[in-house]
């Protein structure tokens, strides 16, 4: 027997807590057993789109079905890491392949799942998961060290008729190669000289506009009258902190409780390590300028809302910090963080970006001059130390239907 399939009438959205990833295998196919969404184009196996994703990561990464790739990926799907853009499903099973090679027993535990859209448009999903696992085979970094690790990753997809369009993937990538016994800088700069010239035509970096012409950073339109608007407050609150610099808004904004986590397992607890985490970002990349290039939530009956956000930072190392002595390299970082907001305030945080890609960006040697021209319609391989995983990556925003642009799910009529 296979779940009851609803009416769009019938169908509701999902809120779901953060929890590991047997409780949201679907084991039980008793009807009206679940929370359940209209699945058009869907295996009937998958009661709703948080099933599809979990399930199909776990046949993948965890039973070792790497084959499965082919019924779940789009022959030609695209696959964006912070070390570029991959085509086709073949770059997929290739990456699968040597990870589960160099953690043959890894563990991925699915700490929350964020969507948007319905059937007829397609899905976005924003996946995060933390994963464990033992080298006891060969990675992109060297032999095996026998040494267990605990990384975090998110991949958002574009996910249409049961299968992904297209992927972005970070991961935590340095506080697992710290893990495994390596230096983070001596990776870097292996990798850095050999894709040096590959990285010039995947990220043609130029000076920030603002920067160039001297002017202030671009206003925001004032702020929408009535309720209060998430989506508005998310944007409001980046850009201000971020591109505004005003750091002395973040009392209004986070919750005196705040917790954040982020990369190489930094934690912080409170306003003030919130600040100087903005802080140090902001001396060592003193031109940066913030960028959201996706965003979507979902939200409970007591207006907690849980937000996805796809990010992008762009900047000139020009001050000390974490990543060494400033190197006047230009930078693009590429991010994705999960927020909870509560009462109009940022109150917990997930962010992940990949530090050796950008600890590559600063060791990469100034080949411009020497680097070949691009047609600008066949974009190079991706870089083959950067393999993709299911679950974690969204399609861009300029790619999408006007109505799937930083939607509000409890706005979209295919979900209610």
């Amino acid at each position: 027997m296979v779940p009851h399939r609803p009416t769009r009438a019938q169908s509701t959205q999902m809120v779901l807590p953060n929890c590991s990833v047997q409780r949201w295998i679907n084991t039980n196919t008793t009807p009206g057993a679940r929370g359940e969404q209209f699945m058009e184009g869907f295996d009937e196996e998958f009661v709703d789109i948080t099933d599809y994703i979990v399930t199909i990561t776990h046949r993948i990464w965890e039973e070792k079905g790497v084959g499965r790739i082919y019924d779940y990926y789009q022959p030609n799907c695209s696959v964006h890491t912070s070390y570029g853009l991959s085509y086709g499903r073949e770059e997929v099973v290739a990456g699968t392949l040597k990870l589960l090679s160099a953690f043959p027993d890894r563990q991925l535990h699915a700490d929350d799942v964020i969507w948007a859209g319905n059937d007829k448009d397609g899905y976005h999903t924003s996946h995060r998961i933390t994963s464990e696992g033992k080298n006891t085979g060969y990675s992109a970094y060297g032999p095996p060290t026998g040494r267990k690790v605990v990384w975090r990753a998110i991949a958002n997809c574009f996910v249409k008729d049961n299968r992904i369009v297209e992927e972005w993937l970070v991961r935590d990538e340095l506080n697992l190669v710290q893990q495994l016994g390596f230096d983070g800088q001596e990776i870097a700069a292996k990798l850095a000289q050999e894709g040096a010239v590959k990285d010039i035509l995947q990220h043609g970096h130029g000076e920030i506009d603002r920067v160039l012409g001297q002017t202030t950073p671009e206003a925001l339109p004032p702020k929408p009258s009535g309720d209060f608007d998430i989506e508005d407050f998310v944007r409001r609150s980046y850009h201000e902190i971020w591109n505004w610099r005003r750091l002395d808004r973040i009392p209004s904004l986070y919750s005196e409780d705040y917790l954040g986590h982020t990369v190489s397992g930094r934690e912080l607890d409170g306003l003030g390590e919130y600040t100087e985490f903005v802080l140090s970002m902001l001396g060592m990349f003193p031109d940066a300028k913030m960028t959201i290039d996706h965003l979507y939530w979902n939200a409970d009956e007591a207006e907690t809302y849980r937000v996805a956000v796809r990010w992008s930072l762009v900047g000139t190392h020009n001050g000390p910090g974490v990543y060494g002595e400033p190197t006047g390299r230009r930078v693009h970082i590429m991010g994705i963080s999960h927020h909870q907001v509560r009462e109009g305030r940022f109150v917990e945080e997930w962010s992940v970006f990949d530090e050796i890609a950008l600890l590559k960006q600063l060791h990469t040697p100034d080949v411009s001059a020497h680097a070949p021209e691009s047609d600008g319609e066949n974009p190079p391989d991706a870089n083959p130390h950067a393999p993709s995983q299911v679950g974690e990556n969204p399609s861009d925003l300029r790619d999408q239907p006007p109505d799937m642009q930083g939607e509000h799910l409890q706005d979209a009529p295919e979900q209610n």
